[in-house]
């Protein structure tokens, strides 16, 4: 059967409309356009995307799978908060995995490994070039999550993806805290990383991986504690 006439474009084709709309709204999430916490209009979201409701309901629980969106005891939506109170207990986990799985993959790695791991960081320093923070974003996570598999323990590695994705706007705000020019040598520190593998040097592995951890902990620690209060005079003009 074929779509009436009228019908939206992006609907014609059975499942783009809800593609389209996860698509717009994850990047929009992720560049933090769409603030923690924002309330989520299925009206306003048919309006402006000019489709029915269900491509838009589609699309806001695949991004609720992905903890990005969450539904609210009225079936309302809004966009994830930040848990800002636990993230330290975040940060602990990340850097720990990030040990973990490369350690793991000094020790098991084969040369495809190597291969597409060397693939993606190339990938991920031509979008640190372009200043493209969600390119970043998204190869910073496979790069990290290729390691995790390298290491052959798929439960490591489902850990450090859901960490992974559950850490993409805290990393948003990382590449933000350099107006989006992330200096060269902690784009280096992926490089150090994938040597030492190579290697399978696994003590230098752990350190490097620590070392790539807590470089992002202090300087997003560093943001967050920016004085960013304006200097307002009291005194009569």
């Amino acid at each position: 059967m074929t779509a009436p006439a009228d019908a939206p474009q992006h609907e014609r084709k059975r499942g783009s409309g809800a593609r389209m709309v996860y698509e717009m709204l994850r990047d929009e999430i992720l560049t933090l356009a769409l603030p923690p916490g924002q309330p989520i209009d299925e009206v306003q979201l048919a309006e402006r995307f000019g489709m029915s409701r269900t491509p838009i309901r589609e699309a806001l629980l695949r991004l609720a799978g992905e903890g990005l969106v969450q539904t609210l005891p009225n079936r309302s939506a809004i966009v994830a908060p930040l848990d800002l109170l636990n993230l330290s207990a975040y940060f602990d986990a990340v850097t720990l995995m990030y040990r973990v799985t490369t350690r793991l993959a000094a020790r098991n790695r084969k040369d495809e490994d190597l291969a597409r791991i060397r693939a993606l960081q190339a990938d991920y320093v031509r979008a640190v070039e372009a200043e493209d923070p969600l390119g970043m974003i998204a190869l910073n996570r496979d790069f990290h999550a290729a390691i995790a598999e390298a290491g052959r323990n798929p439960y490591y590695a489902a850990l450090t993806m859901r960490l992974l994705d559950e850490g993409r706007r805290i990393l948003r705000i990382y590449y933000q805290s350099f107006n989006d020019r992330l200096p060269r040598e902690y784009a280096d520190e992926h490089e150090a990383i994938i040597d030492a593998i190579a290697a399978q040097d696994v003590a230098l592995c752990d350190r490097l991986a620590r070392a790539h951890a807590d470089q992002i902990v202090r300087q997003i620690q560093s943001f967050f504690s920016r004085d960013r209060r304006d200097d307002v005079s009291l005194d009569p003009a």
